[in-house]
């Protein structure tokens, strides 16, 4: 309901009367009732309770409760019914140390009275406990309080993280206090407005001075910067969490909450938003007290309608994941495994469809290399075709594009549901040869063929068959020239391979944090080097190889070299490659294939096109050999999707009554990666080389690229 100020403080005033005549009542009548009064109690103050450690004074090493029962006052700044039971109290003076918390919370096991509310005086009496890692008062058992006085809301206390302080530090010294995000406190929102898997609510994560960069995008896996950065980030998160539950599509804090102009993105910064700090899911959590507007938001990474590369080079090739698009389930051709990964309503998949589409148009791109559209052959009822003619649709007829199609294999690429496929300007380019689909390793294992000891005890494996997407290559020719492309998109980090079971991750994540079924991505990464290796001309091979920048399939790909490092790379075992066997025992890897990665040629490698669990890092990549990385004018990254909700996508499942918008933004959950080239039409060497010179700038990182380098202790690329 929105009422105008002056019935705003009509309505406070007669809330406040009603509080204060509440808070007589309960005093008498709950001290007749239990028969308890903190009168003639010895009082502890919280921050004595709290202590300047992890653990309160008052519980005894190695114990989560305290032997004997405290009494305890203080004003409460907080209800919480949901997300925790009872209410959060605080001491309105302090002892004005920055090293203990003047607030702590007080568990009643159920829904509080209602009588006890924000601004309300109260004393407690119960044992001290560490619940979780959460100090707290626990009066469940007897309910031994006593209210006092209305005095009013105390005010917030400003949230400031000291230089050498982590903010799980800064975060322990308030537990349970009422706090203040201001702009000195510099949190930024590392996950944006979704679902947190481990509490199944909706929620986001904010971070200090920025977001979070996957460890094994910046350093190679198992390294002590990589361990150390993952250690970094582990302390510095702190989940946004309404007490209750977050209905579909609604952000409780943030009413204006919308697709168009209400948006959260990855790195903006939340300001002038007060809530109580509380602690459970091993992450400390800030309940918001009061709301916000799209005004408390600074945005130092704001949408953009158009990427700046759009216009750059003279032939710009993007690489893009779209989702699941699929059209079977509308009258579409089927694909190999009859399912439907996409749209469950055909309002939906046509959402999906605008929305790829303005993005597509938008970037401006001569060849598009595509993921996740449905593996439904090439015909007029092709998935392909449907997303083509659509953003055909919307272009002059010089703009327009054609789909590289594939002639044998029965017209799919690959056997799984979803393929890879190739867009192009024929206004542009020209198709070089036919179209070859690179076929990538398989992995089998029967059940019970190999054996581990867990614990002393001897078990077998569960059966394995693990399948990647097919690639694809086709070559074109650009004035004169000779550009071959290669479409990608490896295993997943999801579901666990052979490999994971042998090390005992099968339902854990990997220690070397690089996910589930890496070597067998390594496999494809060795399959795909070998493919390319004395191509003539320009080679560039784009995707979603499921890996960030310093992780093993990249570095099998680019510049790895086992003599110089003594990381380990190996192929999965027991794989096939088109029915033969093709790497029974596994592989050890000597040397990468020397492609280049241009994105950290341009910008250093702390880019990104992808968010998971609150960090950020490349999934999508453009890697060229010597050639095509010469001719680099810019390269970026295009944050239309990582760094939004995910709300915002086509499925209407879970945003209940959101409306969804038709622009490009949260048309995936990918970034798209694009790449500008320099394809003079005069192809005098001299001259080539002065344009391009001239030209190669690397494309721009932004605010938030920059601030992601130097959190990092990065220098951008001059």
């Amino acid at each position: 309901m929105r009422v105008s100020k002056l019935s705003a403080i009509s309505l406070a005033i007669t809330l406040v009367m009603s509080m204060q005549a509440q808070a007589k009542a309960v005093t008498t009548q709950d001290v007749t009732a239990n028969e308890f009064s903190c009168e003639g109690k010895t009082t502890v103050p919280i921050y004595e309770i709290q202590g300047a450690g992890e653990m309160s004074p008052f519980i005894a090493a190695g114990a989560d409760e305290s032997i004997h029962e405290v009494t305890t006052k203080g004003v409460v700044t907080a209800r919480a019914e949901r997300l925790y039971k009872g209410f959060f109290i605080q001491d309105p003076q302090g002892d004005g140390s920055p090293l203990t918390s003047d607030g702590i919370f007080v568990h009643w096991g159920d829904t509080a009275p209602a009588e006890i509310v924000p601004g309300m005086q109260i004393c407690v009496t119960g044992k001290v406990q560490e619940y979780a890692g959460f100090t707290q008062i626990n009066i469940a058992q007897q309910q031994q309080f006593h209210l006092g006085n209305y005095v009013g809301e105390l005010p917030a206390t400003p949230l400031h993280i000291a230089d050498g302080q982590s903010l799980a530090e800064a975060l322990e010294r308030v537990e349970g206090m009422k706090v203040l995000l201001d702009t000195a406190s510099d949190m930024k929102v590392t996950r944006s407005f979704s679902l947190d898997y481990d509490s199944y609510r909706n929620n986001m994560v904010l971070s200090h001075k920025a977001p979070l960069m996957k460890a094994t995008q910046v350093y190679a896996p198992l390294s002590a910067e990589a361990i150390a950065l993952n250690r970094a980030n582990i302390a510095n998160q702190l989940v946004v969490e309404s007490d209750y539950k977050a209905e579909h599509g609604e952000v409780p804090y943030f009413p204006s909450f919308n697709a168009d102009n209400g948006y959260i993105r990855v790195g903006d910064q939340l300001t002038n938003i007060e809530g109580v700090i509380g602690y459970s899911y091993e992450q400390y959590r800030f309940m918001p007290t009061n709301d916000i507007s799209a005004s408390d938001f600074i945005r130092h990474h704001d949408r953009t309608v158009a990427p700046a590369i759009a216009a750059q080079g003279d032939l710009r090739v993007a690489s893009f994941n779209v989702l699941n698009f699929f059209n079977s389930e509308f009258g579409g051709d089927k694909n190999p495994l009859g399912h439907n990964r996409g749209a469950k309503l055909e309002s939906e998949m046509l959402l999906q469809r605008t929305k790829i589409v303005n993005a597509m148009a938008a970037m401006n791109a001569d060849i598009i290399g595509l993921m996740e559209v449905e593996n439904n052959g090439f015909g007029k009822l092709s998935a392909i075709q449907n997303l083509v003619d659509a953003l055909n649709a919307k272009l002059a007829p010089e703009q327009a594009y054609q789909f590289v199609k594939v002639t044998d294999n029965d017209g799919f690429i690959g056997t799984d549901a979803i393929a890879v496929g190739i867009l192009y300007r024929p206004a542009v380019v020209a198709l070089a040869d036919a179209a070859q689909i690179i076929a990538t390793p398989e992995q089998h294992v029967a059940e019970g063929a190999l054996t581990r000891i867990n614990e002393g005890v001897t078990e077998t494996n569960p059966a394995y068959h693990k399948y990647q997407r097919h690639s694809l290559m086709q070559s074109f020719s650009i004035n004169g020239n000779k550009l071959t492309i290669v479409v990608n998109h490896f295993k997943s980090k999801g579901s666990g391979c052979l490999e994971d079971w042998l090390s005992f991750n099968e339902d854990s994540e990997p220690v070397d944090l690089q996910g589930k079924c890496n070597a067998f991505r390594v496999s494809a990464a060795k399959v795909i080097g070998e493919s390319v290796t004395g191509l003539d001309g320009d080679v560039l091979v784009i995707g979603d190889l499921n890996a960030y920048g310093k992780e093993d399939p990249l570095a099998v790909l680019t510049d790895y070299d086992a003599s110089l490092t003594e990381h380990v790379i190996k192929t999965a075992s027991h794989t096939s490659l088109n029915g033969a066997e093709h790497d029974a025992q596994g592989r050890v890897i000597d040397k990468g294939y020397g492609l280049i990665n241009l994105n950290t040629q341009a910008h250093g490698p702390a880019t990104y096109s992808y968010s998971y669990g609150g960090e950020l890092g490349n999934l999508d990549h453009a890697l060229g050999n010597t050639s095509l990385a010469a001719r680099v004018v810019a390269i970026e990254d295009w944050h239309i999707n990582a760094v939004e909700s995910s709300l915002f996508e086509y499925s209407s499942k879970y945003t209940g009554d959101l409306v969804k918008s038709d622009n490009g933004y949260s048309s995936s959950d990918h970034d798209p990666v694009i790449i500008a080239l320099a394809y003079p039409e005069v192809q005098d060497t001299k001259d080539a080389d002065v344009i391009m010179t001239a030209k190669d700038d690397g494309g721009s990182l932004g605010y938030l690229g920059l601030l992601l380098l130097s959190a990092l202790g990065f220098r951008p690329k001059a």
